[in-house]
């Protein structure tokens, strides 16, 4: 059946790094002329030399009071800037976009929608072709080959894609979408936020893009459910949030996923980790330790988690569970399990701890769960201590001790009825290592931290640190300097690296 057969005729540490200090020596007070020998027969200048005065520049290359002006200056540039909270779409693109405009509401006239959606982009924009050059005939406009082809695009774009989000889904260097309303969208490019050259007809152009997006995982939003999250065909992870509870608009948040799978290999090639910590943790994901990825919101907790996981033995039965999936594993038995909302009656829901109950009668060698918020995190604790070791989890915290607290809390926020010294030990008894990852101000990500679970001492959980990122400097360009330090410490997981024949690669990776 042809799509296109409706109507023929027209229609209407570097140099410049900190110094550091190290043991303190008793304070002398001084002159602003130090002389050499002191009073009390100490040679040697003083610890602490006087501060210098206003009009007097201290050593160095531009002295704090230069320091100082260029801080304040900025400070006044940001305090007195104008920002305009719009996106401005200009030259050919507008252009492009203006003719669409005219051009779409004749072409849908003359297209058959439910025949048209069985044809690829492909097919869909060879018979467009034709239908396009009658069109802009009519209205007397006439185009270059380039205008032609970019008008094809996002004419196809808004009838099977999702319109002006489909050049930025298709951008490999854009890592986060933000839509804030039809006019103002941001995307990430190497970690730092900008405005993106794109803008939506209404309100009501937007919403149906939102619509389009969460029906394809068979979720819906309107005014009566204005939450949803989704995922694209890719992996990629959608927020939908719509009027009323949303004032600027509907709200689209997707974080897209690299095409290729990153490697512990990659990340470490990124910076994001040395060569003795990215050992570490390809021994910690092989031996089977139970992890758990802290980190706050886009350090790139679930990177790291599909990185471990390269590390999984392919004969081992992995399950994953998730609110939205998003974990892309490499291993060949892998399956994905995802929670399900409540109808609009309130009812069905199946929650991450439904799930993991469930999937301890599946028989996993792992459980992987994408990210713990409440209680399910005590099912995951009784699954890492029943015999499915190497199991992994992401969560939100800002140091490994607060992650620590994080899940003594979420375990408390359920309604087990045990001590809180008992959920103490069995998370000392369970996690082995936690992976602290960062997005720096600077825009990079980085593994700060990665910390063994020794015990308890009392009633308090004992850990050991392996590594440590150091901050030390930064360059002219905002590029945060710092080195990775392994702390030296024999490692307490040493003898789990043992039962794989890695104890000795371990123990070096980590002195």
């Amino acid at each position: 059946m042809s799509a296109f057969g409706r109507k023929n005729g027209p229609a209407g540490m570097s140099p410049g790094a900190r110094p550091q200090f190290g043991v303190a020596k008793p304070m002398r007070g001084g002159s602003p002329t130090p002389s050499k020998k002191q009073d009390d027969g100490a040679s040697g200048g003083e610890q602490f030399p006087p501060l210098p005065d206003n009009d007097t520049p201290a050593p160095g290359a531009g002295g704090s009071g230069q320091q100082n002006g260029d801080a304040m200056a900025r400070l006044a540039e940001r305090s007195n800037a104008i920002h305009d909270g719009n996106s401005e779409v200009g030259g050919f693109e507008a252009s492009v976009h203006k003719i669409k405009e005219q051009v779409l509401p004749r072409l849908l006239e003359r297209v058959d929608p439910e025949a048209a959606a069985t044809l690829s982009k492909d097919e869909l924009s060879e018979e467009f072709r034709p239908i396009i050059m009658e069109v802009l005939a009519e209205l007397k406009v006439t185009l270059n080959r380039r205008e032609q082809f970019a008008l094809e695009k996002v004419l196809v774009d808004e009838l099977l894609g999702f319109g002006p989000l489909e050049e930025l889904l298709n951008d490999p260097d854009i890592s986060d979408i933000m839509v804030n309303g039809p006019d103002q969208t941001y995307i990430e490019k190497k970690g730092k936020l900008v405005m993106a050259p794109i803008r939506f007809r209404d309100e009501q152009h937007l919403f149906q893009i939102a619509q389009r997006i969460v029906n394809q995982v068979g979720r819906r939003v309107d005014q009566t459910t204005p939450l949803a999250d989704a995922r694209l065909k890719d992996g990629s992870r959608v927020n939908v949030i719509v009027p009323p509870l949303s004032l600027k608009g509907t709200a689209i948040s997707i974080r897209k996923f690299s095409e290729k799978p990153i490697t512990i290999d990659m990340l470490k090639d990124f910076g994001s980790m040395s060569e003795k910590m990215a050992t570490a943790l390809k021994i910690a994901g092989a031996c089977r330790m139970n992890v758990v990825i802290s980190g706050g919101t886009g350090s790139g907790k679930t990177t790291m988690l599909n990185a471990l996981s390269k590390m999984i033995d392919p004969g081992e039965r992995v399950l994953t569970i998730e609110d939205a999936a998003e974990l892309r594993l490499q291993q060949p038995h892998w399956l994905p399990l995802e929670t399900r909302p409540p109808n609009l009656e309130g009812q069905g829901a199946i929650t991450i701890g439904d799930l993991v109950k469930n999937a301890l009668r599946m028989r996993p060698d792992r459980i992987i769960l994408g990210e713990i918020r409440g209680a399910e995190c005590f099912d995951l604790l009784a699954a890492m201590n029943t015999g499915h070791d190497g199991s992994m989890c992401t969560l939100h915290a800002n140091s490994p001790r607060e992650c620590l607290g994080r899940m003594e809390n979420m375990i408390l926020m359920g309604d087990i009825k045990i001590p809180k010294e008992a959920i103490s030990r069995q998370i000392a008894e369970s996690v082995d290592l936690i992976v602290q990852v960062k997005r720096l101000r600077d825009g990079s990500r980085r593994t700060t931290n990665i910390t063994e679970v020794i015990g308890m001492e009392g009633d308090v959980i004992v850990t050991q640190e392996l590594f440590k990122f150091e901050y030390l400097d930064e360059t002219d360009d905002g590029k945060i300097l710092g080195e990775f330090r392994p702390s030296g410490l024999r490692p307490y997981t040493l003898e789990k690296a043992r039962q794989f024949g890695f104890d000795q690669a371990y123990l070096e990776a980590c002195l």
